[in-house]
């Protein structure tokens, strides 16, 4: 299999979507820490519609975990979800540390 000159557009065929790439991603890049919709916004710039859709996708599912705090939901990777690992090995190998 040929590799790809764009890591991010090979994630795009992986995950079907733009904004979950580049969310994950964030997410992952700054794991540990937690961000607000409009923070993610700025950083990855995406619509705020297209996070709040993508963020409420990966909530849902687990992969990323909610925390409120003054009237602010922040949101994070989560590290305990059983797909944090082959995340990690995916955006990892393509992201340098």
């Amino acid at each position: 299999m040929k590799k790809s000159a764009d890591p991010e557009l090979d994630l795009i065929k992986l995950f079907g979507s733009v904004s979950r790439v580049r969310i994950l991603g964030f997410l992952h890049d700054f794991r540990g820490q937690s961000f607000y919709q409009r923070e993610i916004m700025f950083r990855t710039g995406l619509t705020l519609r297209g996070v709040q859709r993508e963020l409420s996708n990966l909530v849902a599912l687990g992969i990323v975990k909610t925390q409120t705090t003054h009237n602010r939901v922040y949101y994070e990777i989560n590290a305990d979800s059983t797909f944090f690992k082959p995340l990690q090995d995916i955006f990892s190998s393509i992201s340098p540390e």
